[in-house]
């Protein structure tokens, strides 16, 4: 990070490269600067080419998997820095993720891809963006009971639902507590068998959604399943 024009030589790689090889290692290390260094998320963040670049690399339908899986590791990392969310949504970072998802199946994208739609609900500017985009529904079509999506990708449509109730108005609130009645089983199977973070961000969920009605109980109950309220807590975001 300390070498005088890196970040000017990865861009104009990622956006000026005609081979995929050298895409995807420009983002491949983007990834692993940004998750090493946490000082270099709010730089990396700031540049806007970077950024542009790798959303166009994850709307291009023909690109290839590991460019986009590589694209989509570059992009969490920089969403991982909360003031770089706003930035990623002004420029489409949303409903290029959403319309990602529904259309491409190919091993680990969507996994991918929802871990970074989790992240950036995190953020004020996400709720508008979201409901313009359809990311509300894609969220709940990904924990209806019908579909075959895979334990991490459940947890990380939960963990999208919880930002968005957590960051947005209360008209955005409304809506992930009608989305999460829906999907209500699937959001409790998650807290009782996901991963030990997957749990505790189901189990808040569900207290966003049930805020006093007739699933008060349920999540009494899951709560119940922690060795102790401090278990509990240990495990919360």
């Amino acid at each position: 990070m300390s070498t005088r024009g890196l970040l000017d030589a990865l861009s104009h790689a990622l956006s000026n490269s005609a081979s995929q090889g050298a895409v995807q290692s420009c983002a491949a290390t983007l990834h692993s600067i940004l998750i090493a260094d946490e000082s270099s998320r709010p730089i990396i963040g700031s540049k806007r080419d970077i950024l542009y670049t790798l959303l166009s690399i994850i709307g291009d339908k023909h690109a290839l998997a590991r460019s986009i899986k590589d694209a989509l590791e570059a992009l969490f990392g920089i969403a991982l820095y909360q003031l770089n969310r706003a930035s990623l949504v002004g420029l489409g970072a949303v409903p290029a993720l959403v319309s990602l998802i529904v259309r491409d199946a190919r091993k680990g994208i969507v996994e991918d891809a929802t871990a970074v739609l989790a992240q950036i609900a995190g953020c004020e500017e996400s709720e508008e963006a979201m409901r313009k985009a359809g990311g509300l529904k894609v969220l709940g079509d990904l924990l209806d009971k019908k579909t075959t999506a895979s334990t991490r990708i459940r947890e990380n449509a939960v963990a999208a639902l919880l930002n968005l109730a957590r960051c947005g108005g209360e008209q955005g609130r409304k809506e992930v507590r009608e989305m999460g009645v829906k999907v209500m089983d699937v959001i409790t199977e998650v807290g009782e068998n996901g991963s030990p973070k997957g749990k505790a961000k189901a189990i808040e969920l569900l207290k966003y959604v049930v805020d006093g009605n007739e699933y008060e109980n349920q999540v009494r109950e899951l709560r119940f399943k922690f060795n102790s309220i401090n278990d509990f807590m240990d495990h919360s975001i």
